[in-house]
């Protein structure tokens, strides 16, 4: 559950960032992104509450991994046509999401790392 809850803060804080649904957030390409995100957040947590759980995980180690990319690139170096956030690492909204994407990070890494070394200790199928 807390996977769920996790992508799905994602998801809503990058709706609040971008000023509610539709949003906007220019360039175009980085509100594109922001859509592309919140989709796959609340994809992700649709899917972790599934039988699913493994690819529930893979998609939310990419939710938590592609803000904590573009928050970086967007305060250091800046992103074409996309300059207003650089140096300012300490916006609060942005700091509350890199806590969250990195508990989420963490999260779906070790669980990833569960599956991983429970199916290598598993008996092959139809072996012993």
């Amino acid at each position: 559950m807390v996977g769920v809850v996790g992508c799905l803060a994602v998801a809503a804080i990058h709706v609040i960032d971008q000023g509610g649904v539709p949003g906007t957030k220019g360039p175009e390409y980085v509100q594109i992104l922001y859509y592309a995100l919140e989709v796959a957040g609340v994809l992700a947590a649709a899917v972790l509450l599934t039988n699913r759980a493994r690819v529930g995980w893979l998609l939310s180690l990419g939710v938590a991994a592609g803000p904590i990319v573009g928050y970086v690139l967007s305060r250091g170096p800046g992103l074409p046509d996309y300059t207003d956030d650089i140096g300012n690492w300490a916006e609060p909204l942005g700091v509350v999401s890199l806590v969250v994407e990195g508990i989420l990070l963490i999260l779906a890494a070790v669980s990833l790392r569960r599956y991983a070394s429970s199916s290598v200790n598993s008996p092959a199928p139809g072996g012993r």
